[in-house]
């Protein structure tokens, strides 16, 4: 398999360049997404408290109920695109967190030969 030592080392510190750039990319990816929901419940609950004051101040049923409305409508298409966004953000890190171990093993094949 190894030819001698040097290959052996070689190989050894691709695999660990490896591993170390697949936590890097892993940690930045785990941060990314911990902001995106961090900022996702501040917004969130800011829309709610705007929403809470607006029905308290309205007069009428009908204005509620129409308020309701528009809340829902609003909160539905508000948390589709932010589910969309999340698993774009997590497909990009299994993407990002793979490509160091993909090229490791296209690596380990050519020692392997």
């Amino acid at each position: 398999m190894f030819k001698n030592i040097e290959d052996l080392q070689a190989f050894s510190k691709d695999q660990i360049e490896s591993a170390t750039a697949s936590a890097s990319a892993l940690t930045k990816s785990v941060q990314q997404i911990a902001a995106e929901t961090a900022e996702f419940s501040k917004k969130s609950l800011e829309t709610q408290t705007a929403f809470v004051e607006k029905l308290i101040a309205t007069k009428s049923l009908d204005g509620a109920i129409q308020l309701q409305q528009d809340y829902a409508k609003s909160s539905y298409e508000t948390l589709v695109a932010q589910a969309t966004k999340f698993g774009e953000l997590y497909t990009s890190l299994a993407k990002e967190a793979f490509k160091p171990v993909e090229t490791a093993m296209a690596k380990a094949q050519t020692f392997a030969k």
